[in-house]
């Protein structure tokens, strides 16, 4: 059943009078002053079952659970136990930015408690902040690895102490619950004092300087908004414009450009550097040119995504080539095996995307978003929600070996997703995005909705003259592309469907039995709608091959398969014995076979000469005994579900099978 988004007051879990939540806070993770469509809120819209149905209940019922019981085991939590009782000193677990991933669960858990009253949940939120708030000094400042006795100064270490990047998620927490409907909470009150504490620091009377790991602009840009204090949005736009003037101090190792400090925001053309940092500060950028009506800044941004997208992003969706800097390489240096492809960056790809798709309503930016979370994002947790990968390789060539569950491990160096690592940043974001994955899944504009993702969810939002559109949404995707939109109001108003950009030339759609022209990049319908109506739109899930940009040398001479908006992968478990993933080739000329869950390739197993002495030769078969290859046919499965099935060896590009072989 869909369902219903008549609210009803929610239940005070701590006894004080607040009543109804204000509904006039309601929004998503962005919500600007102005925009060419406007996000939906957590009364507006809501994933009911289906595939991201599942997701948010693993979220819901042991990411959030498995979040906190490790960060409480290893002493993250408490570190603001000490601050309050004043014995902190040198007895700080953790690295230096631990607090961020505090203020991420708690980010995660305000969006949870948005969605769904949780009695439980609430009690622990409550306790939670309780713990932080207690640590917070007089004038505002708040963290736990600077400015105690025992510890270095107060932004004493700008370059890597990350004091702003926390503060910055201290004020997305509070951002969420103010957009649940509770503007006082502690939480926000704890935040304002930070905020107020960041301005006087280092705002227009302060000092000049700024912190190595973009956050606080994004941060005090939105908490801006959902505050309505101005002065936090100049204290964005001051970041903002500091930046690229090389007042941080730099290594060999870590030049300018990995901080983001090479040059103005508004002077670059592709985003470089740091991948997350880059994503992280792009979106903040244009925050700030939202609300402050910097055209020039916004196209800034605007074309440093096209370019980035076009020419340094994996098929994934996932940023990131290198592992020294986690940062981006060159235009398309983009190596499969080295993929670095943090679940960060693909998070932070998202924030930009959607407020690239607020801001102009182009279906390009909602095609990436879809890209990243069903393939970048959804690689990351492990399917019992327990384990999570960092980086998101496209290639695994041994099958490495399981991590401990009872140990940290190193946030890179995993075969195997880890239950924690020593920098858990992912595992802290993964929960706050799905825990709102549902906001970023429609709009709505003077004339109706707009429906970007696909899945099963309902839709119930007043336009500015009073009409009440209300749509239930139902489909089986990503694995089927069958996409029912069923109105449950009589209202004349226009309801717009994504067609995705693989789906293009091949979409069918009809209302009641009557055919829509669906070949565009959008599917628009307006008109008299009576309550019962059905919009079908239907996306074609016939497996397809895909062939990489030829300057993308890393992956010349292959190809990779798609399904829908699923990238597919070939794992050995689905090989016959005796064979691997590095021996295989693809047979372009034999069709694909689709699947339950993904396609049915033809392949050929070569063995390769065990004595080879050179690996080079004018023959391109000296290494390969063709006699002893076979034909055989192999299961290939969605690339985020990956690695669930215990080690194993991995591959997105699949090397073509010469004609010679065939």
């Amino acid at each position: 059943m869909p369902h219903d988004l008549a609210l009803s007051p929610e239940t005070d879990f701590d006894g004080v009078p607040d009543g109804t939540p204000d509904r006039s806070t309601r929004g998503g993770p962005v919500a600007p002053s102005h925009s060419r469509l406007r996000p939906l809120g957590p009364d507006e819209i809501a994933i009911d079952g289906g595939f991201w149905g599942e997701r948010q209940s693993l979220n819901a019922d042991v990411i959030l659970a498995h979040c906190e019981t490790w960060m409480e085991r290893i002493g993250w939590i408490s570190n603001f136990d000490k601050v309050a009782d004043g014995i902190i000193g040198g007895n700080h677990a953790g690295i230096e930015f631990v607090d961020s991933e505090i203020y991420k669960l708690l980010e995660a858990m305000a969006w949870e408690l948005a969605r769904r009253a949780d009695a439980s949940l609430e009690a622990r939120y409550r306790a939670l902040v309780a713990r932080v708030a207690a640590a917070q000094d007089d004038d505002g400042y708040l963290n736990t690895s600077f400015g105690h006795p025992g510890q270095p100064l107060r932004y004493s270490n700008l370059e890597w102490g990350h004091e702003l990047y926390c503060a910055g998620h201290l004020l997305q927490a509070a951002v969420a619950r103010i957009r649940g409907g509770y503007p006082n909470d502690e939480i926000v009150r704890v935040a304002r004092r930070a905020a107020d504490h960041v301005y006087r620091e280092f705002g227009p009377d302060g000092r000049i300087a700024l912190c190595g790991h973009p956050e606080i602009e994004v941060a005090l840009a939105e908490f801006s908004r959902a505050t309505g204090e101005a002065r936090y949005l100049d204290m964005a736009q001051l970041f903002v414009e500091r930046r690229g003037n090389g007042m941080l101090a730099t290594t060999i190792l870590f030049g300018h450009e990995y901080f983001q400090d090479d040059m103005p925001v508004r002077d670059a053309t592709v985003l470089r550097g740091h991948a997350v940092r880059a994503l992280y500060l792009a979106s903040g950028a244009l925050d700030v040119a939202t609300e402050t009506h910097d055209r020039q800044l916004a196209d800034a941004i605007a074309l440093q995504w096209k370019n980035t997208v076009s020419r340094r992003t994996y098929i994934t969706g996932g940023m990131g080539s290198h592992h020294q800097d986690e940062a981006f390489g060159d235009d398309y240096e983009l190596p499969a095996d080295r993929a670095y492809s943090e679940t960060c960056a693909g998070i932070g790809s998202v924030m930009l995307s959607w407020r690239l798709l607020l801001e102009t309503g182009e279906s390009a930016y909602a095609d990436l978003i879809e890209r990243t979370l069903l393939n970048n994002i959804l690689a990351s947790p492990r399917e019992d929600g327990r384990a999570f990968y960092y980086t998101n390789t496209l290639q695994q060539r041994t099958e490495g070996t399981e991590p401990s569950e009872e140990a940290l491990s190193e946030r890179a160096e995993a075969s195997l997703r880890a239950p924690w690592f020593e920098v858990s940043c992912c595992p802290t974001n993964v929960a706050r995005t799905l825990a709102s994955v549902g906001l970023y899944f429609a709009t709505a504009d003077d004339h109706g909705v707009q429906l970007h993702q696909f899945g099963d969810y309902s839709v119930k939002t007043t336009l500015p003259d009073g009409r009440v559109v209300a749509l239930h949404v139902e489909s089986g995707y990503p694995f089927d592309g069958a996409v029912r939109v069923t109105v449950q109001s009589d209202v004349d108003a226009t309801v717009t469907l994504r067609i995705p950009r693989w789906a293009r030339g091949a979409a069918t759609a009809s209302i009641g039995g009557v055919h829509l022209a669906a070949d565009g990049t959008e599917l628009i319908v307006s008109r008299q709608f009576t309550a019962g109506d059905c919009i079908e739109l239907h996306l074609p899930m016939q497996p397809r091959i895909v062939h990489p940009h030829p300057r993308i040398d890393a992956a010349r001479g292959t190809v990779a398969v798609e399904r829908g908006p699923l990238v597919l992968v070939l794992e050995s478990p689905d090989l016959p014995a005796g064979f691997s993933t590095e021996t295989v080739e693809i047979d372009p000329d034999v069709p694909l076979v689709l699947t339950a869950n993904g396609a049915q390739a033809a392949i050929r197993l070569r063995v390769e000469h065990s004595d080879a002495l050179w690996p080079y030769a004018q023959s391109t078969r000296r290494q390969t005994d063709r006699d002893s290859s076979r034909l055989a046919s192999a299961e290939l499965t969605p690339y985020f579900a990956w690695a669930n099935r215990g080690p194993s060896t991995m591959r997105v590009w699949l090397p073509l099978a010469p004609a010679s072989g065939r």
